[in-house]
């Protein structure tokens, strides 16, 4: 199949709403029965503003955070257009074609 890996760019102490946006994003991603998406903590990053955000020890609110989506074209379309009506969001991401498919079958 083709369609698109969507990444979007946020740290762990960021919030929409009441919730952390690494939760509302993939709280959006299984409301709206996409096939998937993953949640990656990073060490370090450099933000928009080019700032050092990291993990530390005993405090991980400034940690990196990746959530990362494979959907289809048609997906993609309703994932934009409902992330472009959500009203004070601001988010950073990255859209790049791709290829995707299951290989094999796993018995039941």
């Amino acid at each position: 199949m083709k369609g698109y890996q969507v990444t979007f760019f946020t740290v762990q102490d960021r919030r929409h709403g009441h919730k952390q946006m690494s939760d509302w994003l993939l709280e959006l991603a299984k409301s709206m029965q996409l096939h998937g998406a993953t949640l990656i903590g990073a060490q370090t990053g450099i933000g928009g503003r080019h700032r050092f955000h990291s993990t530390h020890f005993f405090e991980l609110t400034d940690q990196p955070l990746e959530i990362t989506m494979i959907v289809s074209e048609e997906e993609s379309v309703r994932l934009f257009e409902r992330l472009n009506a959500e009203p004070n969001l601001e988010l950073f991401y990255a859209k790049s074609p791709v290829e995707f498919g299951v290989i094999g079958r796993a018995e039941s």
